[in-house]
């Protein structure tokens, strides 16, 4: 009599199934790692192949080497639960960090702009006082040496070949007004009243054009006295520029080269921008040439050249090259 019992077939059945199933569990383990591992190699080189593909298309000569990219993702971090940092936080935090470089670099790119055309402004404005005062040099010993004649005669001696008649001049030469001329001369009384004033006209041309009648009459002294009214009370008129102009040719007719030079000058110093500002340069040069200071001509011409390059005439030009021929300059 056998002390075992036998065991049931069902339960002998039931070992072998889950035997069975341990084992392919066992070899089932493997083969789905093996199959998801070969399932992500298999995208990975689609991708690398993909890649290639688009390299080859932007970078035809390329080495068919995958680019290295500029830009890195970064670094992936275990995230905590309840912390407040998140990828989607470091991302903001990196485009917030790249705009404030970008705003730095922008801030002192202003900054050196600023600081060039604070440069470039000081650099002008020493430039113009160098040369205001060295067009105030070159006709200050004229000026030093009038001076002296202005009390007992004229300014400067008529040239020799001057037909001018004889007047008495008062102590200043500027200071004779038509009347008074015309009442030391009876002979000019005729010549200033053949001299038509314009009424016609508005007053400021008028006023001018009846200073550049006397001027071409060669009633010089009348002519200096209406174009010298003409600037007064003209100030801002466009004719004022061409009345400043007239008065120093007028001197320069009238063999007074120092008064001359210093109407041409003021022309250019306080009316730059007038239409006749280049015009007193060029005959600055002349008055200065006829005061023996052909050095200085040049000076001036260079000046004319430098400042009104865009705006002179082919005939301003040639003037300006005649100076320089008669003043020899080099």
């Amino acid at each position: 009599m056998c002390n075992a019992f036998p065991v049931p077939t069902t339960a002998r059945l039931g070992r072998s199934v889950v035997t069975l199933l341990a084992g392919i569990a066992a070899l089932s383990v493997p083969a789905l790692a093996n199959a998801q591992s070969g399932n992500v190699e298999g995208r990975v080189g689609r991708l690398e192949s993909e890649m290639r593909a688009v390299q080859r298309k932007v970078f035809p000569s390329g080495d068919n080497q995958l680019l290295q990219p500029e830009v890195t993702a970064p670094t992936p971090t275990t995230e905590i639960t309840g912390s407040p940092a998140s990828s989607a936080m470091i991302d903001l935090g990196a485009r917030v960090s790249s705009l404030e470089q970008q705003m730095a670099g922008l801030t002192g790119q202003t900054e050196q702009n600023g600081y060039q055309l604070r440069q470039l402004r000081e650099q002008f404005d020493a430039y113009k006082t160098a040369t205001d005062a060295k067009l105030a040099t070159l006709i200050a010993p004229p000026i030093a040496a009038a001076a002296p004649a202005m009390g007992g005669g004229d300014d400067e001696p008529a040239p020799i070949a001057s037909t001018r008649p004889s007047r008495p001049v008062s102590g200043n030469p500027e200071a004779d007004t038509p009347a008074t001329a015309a009442k030391a001369e009876p002979s000019r009384a005729a010549r200033l009243a053949a001299v038509a004033r314009p009424t016609g006209g508005e007053p400021v041309e008028d006023a001018y054009l009846y200073g550049y009648r006397l001027w071409e009459a060669k009633l010089y002294p009348e002519a200096q006295a209406q174009l010298k009214k003409t600037v007064a009370d003209y100030p801002k008129s466009r004719r004022a520029s061409f009345a400043q102009n007239l008065l120093g040719r007028s001197y320069l007719d009238d063999g007074k080269p120092s008064l001359a030079s210093m109407a041409f000058y003021d022309n250019y110093k306080k009316m730059p921008d007038g239409e006749r500002a280049p015009d007193s340069l060029l005959y600055l040069g002349q008055a200065l040439v006829k005061l023996g200071k052909p050095a200085d001509a040049c000076k001036v011409y260079d000046e004319l050249s430098d400042v009104y390059a865009g705006k002179l005439s082919s005939a301003m030009k040639a003037d300006i090259t005649r100076g320089r021929t008669t003043a020899k300059c080099k």
